[in-house]
């Protein structure tokens, strides 16, 4: 603003754009045509590669029913390819690391949906607003020294 304003007319006729524009989500793809994300949950890690194709998804070099043998954990790693309507449009390859099966499979889910809104960003406001690309944060609480676990006290005795 060079001019200075003295009154509310003034103030009127000036037209300032106070809010920037919202950022411009773009396609982010390797040069293979994959879109990578790394999701985590406690302390699991997931690095999830995904590419235009049947539907097929591969953990750790198995077939996803052989390494996520419970059909929850399952339904937990889809949820995002259910939501978007996309079950049978990618491939999936993904690397787990650390954790249990259960944090695995959010990871899973977390980086799946980060990779979903590289490859196609006009999802991203149906992922966010699920909650799915929100990292979940909640971690095991460290055990502190004169308790048994983290908030557990040794079981009293008079005698």
């Amino acid at each position: 603003m060079s001019e200075t304003l003295s009154s509310l007319q003034d103030l009127k006729g000036t037209a300032v754009s106070s809010q920037p524009d919202a950022p411009v989500h773009v396609q982010k793809l390797d040069k293979l045509g994959r879109a990578y994300a790394t999701g985590k949950r406690k302390d699991a890690v997931a690095r999830v590669w995904i590419k235009p194709g049947s539907g097929k998804i591969v953990v750790n070099g198995r077939p996803v029913e052989t390494y996520f043998a419970r059909p929850v954990l399952r339904m937990i790693l889809r949820q995002p390819l259910v939501l978007a309507n996309r079950q049978t449009q990618y491939d999936l390859f993904v690397t787990c690391a650390g954790g249990g099966l259960s944090g695995q499979a959010g990871a899973v889910r977390h980086g799946l949906s980060k990779a979903l809104t590289y490859y196609e960003p006009e999802l991203r406001p149906v992922l966010k607003h699920a909650g799915f690309l929100t990292r979940d944060s909640r971690v095991v609480e460290r055990k502190k020294f004169g308790k048994k676990k983290a908030r557990r006290s040794f079981q009293f005795s008079k005698r």
